[in-house]
């Protein structure tokens, strides 16, 4: 792998800026790549599969294609737990989003990419004609809170309940929707439209459970 090179994990799911990722990894193009994102402090990308696994198939004598959105999101290893022999449990947290520019699988079946690095989301104030998307929000975490165990709840601090970004981030990531949705309100540039489409389908659930 070239020093320019970032390794990848493709996954069946999105991760948002500021998102909280635990993964299980087992496969061994993933613990060796992880080992070494752990020993020297580096992050791996992570982008949402569009063909093939998130573990290797094989297909007659090779492997099955896989195929990747081109955008994606850094993940920072957080917790790193070498539970037992052949398995390393993490906690990562979503940093910076990328887009590929180029990208290539070595012989193990793991991949790596060049990374042109998107610009962060800017801070643009929730409106108030969208702040009870904070309020139900923190009604969820409140409820999680007396149920689960702190590093183990889907929203992680530190919160930044003023700012549509990050609210856009963590509904986006909670909300039900098709992979490729999610997808594409990751790769969007404002924020703001990001929140107010992510509203749009909170309304629609909340309208269609409450006929």
């Amino acid at each position: 792998m070239d020093a320019a090179e970032t390794p990848l994990f493709p996954l069946r799911s999105v991760l948002f800026p500021g998102g909280h990722l635990p993964l299980r990894i087992f496969e061994p193009r993933y613990l060796d790549m992880v080992r070494r994102c752990q020993a020297r402090g580096e992050p791996f990308g992570v982008v949402a599969l569009t063909d093939g696994g998130e573990v290797r198939q094989r297909d007659g004598a090779g492997f099955k294609a896989e195929s990747f959105h081109a955008i994606g999101t850094l993940a920072r290893i957080e917790h790193f737990e070498h539970a037992q022999a052949g398995l390393i449990e993490i906690r990562t947290r979503g940093a910076q989003r990328f887009r590929l520019t180029g990208s290539r699988c070595l012989s193990h079946g793991l991949w790596v990419g060049t990374l042109a690095l998107l610009p962060d989301d800017a801070e643009v104030p929730v409106p108030d004609d969208l702040h009870l998307a904070a309020l139900q929000l923190q009604a969820l975490l409140a409820g999680w809170q007396q149920r689960g165990t702190p590093d183990e709840l889907p929203i992680q601090p530190p919160y930044a309940w003023g700012d549509a970004g990050w609210l856009a981030n963590r509904w986006a990531e909670l909300l039900p929707m098709p992979l490729p949705e999610r997808q594409r309100l990751m790769a969007l540039d404002n924020p703001l439209l990001r929140l107010e489409l992510v509203v749009d389908r909170l309304d629609a659930i909340s309208g269609s459970a409450n006929r």
